[in-house]
Formats: structure tokens, sequence, C-alpha cells
């Protein structure tokens, strides 16, 4: 192994970022959702800071989506201690366009104010589809489609993005060129997001802190200093020790060996 890799001594309290200075965008303190007598997430704590890149990973019925539709206000939270922003988008692995509306009325949807239509275009611009403002979305790829959705998504200008697994459907290389396309975006508009993934290696590359949701509570989690676009070799070493913990055969000490190195 790497000899760089080791356990963090000195990481925040499990599900809560490390102080920034600001009040976090995010704020969920002992946040329980149960169905029936199904626990679905378990006095959960979580922090996620102004402009912070935060991915989620986790197995299928850990609980993400539960948590991702929560923050997105699309379940209610019961009088619990949540704190969310009022501006915020959600970017579904399904780009849900409405296919008798014209992309960039697609992207306009919901806007208010007289220069609705330049600021669609403006944000189709943004993301390289300049050329498709007036194309109906049944005649887009699966790759335009995502970029129609993250218009829509950052021409509200949110303070809080949700990806719920937005590249899962796509081909290798066009998920790649979204990675940087996302990257692009968020240096650029700098919300905080949370990004829901099963990709190991996508989180390694987007992300500035990893969360390991299982069974309804953040099992570990770590944030990663090494500048994007060097971190291909953390992929395989994050990969077993995410498998140990979802196996119950690593350390229960709330954090992933990721390097300590040059803030991204």
């Amino acid at each position: 192994m790497d000899a760089r890799l080791n356990f963090l001594s000195d990481a925040a309290p499990v599900g809560l970022a490390p102080l920034h200075g600001e009040p976090p965008v995010v704020r969920l303190r002992g946040f329980t959702r149960r169905f029936g007598e199904n626990t679905i997430i378990h006095d959960l704590n979580l922090d996620i800071a102004p402009g912070e890149f935060v991915a989620l990973l986790g197995r299928s019925g850990s609980g993400k989506t539960t948590l991702l539709r929560t923050l997105a206000g699309l379940d209610g939270t019961d009088g619990q201690d949540v704190t969310v922003p009022t501006s915020r988008a959600v970017v579904f692995q399904d780009a849900r366009l409405l296919p008798w509306k014209k992309v960039w009325r697609n992207v306009a949807l919901g806007l208010r104010g007289p220069d609705v239509r330049q600021r669609a275009e403006a944000a189709l611009r943004e993301v390289g589809l300049g050329h498709r403002m007036d194309a109906w979305p049944l005649t887009l790829s699966g790759g335009e489609a995502q970029r129609v959705a993250l218009a829509r998504a950052l021409v509200r200008e949110p303070s809080l993005l949700l990806l719920d697994e937005p590249f899962a459907a796509l081909d290798a290389l066009t998920r790649i060129r979204m990675h940087d396309l996302v990257l692009d975006l968020w240096r650029a508009h700098r919300p905080a997001v949370l990004m829901v993934t099963h990709d190991v290696d996508e989180a390694v590359a987007l992300a500035d802190r990893i969360l390991v949701l299982d069974e309804g509570r953040i099992a570990a989690q770590d944030r990663i200093s090494i500048p994007r676009g060097e971190r291909g070799e953390l992929a395989r070493p994050y990969r077993e020790k995410f498998l140990q913990i979802l196996d119950g055969t690593a350390r229960a000490d709330g954090v992933i060996p990721f390097p300590h190195g040059i803030p991204a």
C-alpha cells in the first residue's frame, strides 16, 4: 500500500464537516427517518459547508436516496433538527426533460422575470449546448440531455446542488467529459454539492469529502487533500477499504485512509 495512505487521527466526528468559519448550508442533528417499523436513517449528523463538494457512497438500501429526498425537500422532516437552504436544485440519473418543450424552455421552466430566455440561453452556452437551444429533447443524446438538466439546475444559482447518480446511464467517455464539466461549473458557481454515487472512482475524482452510508448511519468519512487530476492511485485502496467497511471487517473509527496533502 502507498506509504502516504494512513488513518487520520484528527478527523471531525463522523458525519460532521470540519469547521470552515461559515455556517454550514446543510445541517442535520440526530436525524431519523422511519417507514412503518423500518428505520432507514438513524440518528444522523451531517454538515455541508458552503461551496463544499461531498460524495455519498453506499450500497443499495443504505439510505442514500432517502437522505437526498430529505435535503431536496421532497420528504418532510417532521420537526426534526434539519437546516437546508431554500435555494436548491436536483439533477437525477434521468434528465427528466419535458418532451413537448424545446430545450431552452426546459431550462427556463419555473423561472420568473423579463430575461428568462436570455438566462436559459446563457446556461445552455455554459454547458456547451448553445447550438441546441431550439432542439426537442427526444433528439438529444444521453450526454446532451444531462447537460440540459445541469443547465436547468444551475440557472437558478442554487446554494445546494444535489446530484443523484447523474452519470450512471452514460458511456465511459461521456461520463469522463461530464466529470470535467461538473467541476468547471462547480468552480464557476460554487454551490455546495452532495453527489450520490455507487462509483468509487467518480467519488475520488470529484469530491472534497467522501461519506460512506451504511444501514442509515455514516460508517466512515474523510476529506481528500490531494489536487484533482492527481488522485488516480487512491481509487483502489479506497475501494478496498470501502468493501471492508460494508463487510464489517474494517476498523470502526469512522475514517478512511487518505493522505494529507495540498488542498485541491
